[in-house]
């Protein structure tokens, strides 16, 4: 079956994994994916990621939840930009999400960034998501 929106399917089997509090997830493989996963990685909301190959030459990702004293480090995962509805923000509406505490993942001419990166190399984009 096809799926219609990958990164949104990503973030709800993240938040999914997190509310049963599994310690492991998996997700088809995507380079999109991989991107957006680099940066939960980087920003220190998920604890990493790893590509596994099938026999059938079929990829997925396995994705290692990040928890603290028992609660998961990601407390809000929202999808702004939908197939049906894209939201492009330019470099000045890029505004911090939650007065900085949390962040917004941009898909760029430049790559997969958070907003803070996106405001320091003067670029907008597609908002991906929210990441609290």
């Amino acid at each position: 079956m096809a799926i219609t929106d990958p990164i949104g399917d990503l973030l709800t089997r993240i938040r999914n994994g997190q509310l049963r509090g599994m310690a492991k997830i998996k997700s088809p493989n995507s380079r999109q994916r991989v991107r957006v996963l680099e940066v939960l990685q980087a920003e220190g909301f998920i604890r990493g990621y790893a590509e596994v190959e099938f026999k059938g030459g079929r990829r997925e990702l396995e994705i290692e939840l990040k928890y603290h004293e028992g609660l998961p480090v990601i407390r809000e995962l929202k999808r702004v930009s939908t197939p049906g509805r894209r939201v492009y923000a330019g470099v000045t509406d890029l505004k911090p999400h939650r007065n900085g505490l949390g962040l917004s993942i941009v898909s760029t001419p430049q790559g997969v960034m958070t907003d803070s990166n996106a405001r320091d190399k003067n670029v907008g984009g597609e908002v991906l998501c929210h990441v609290f």
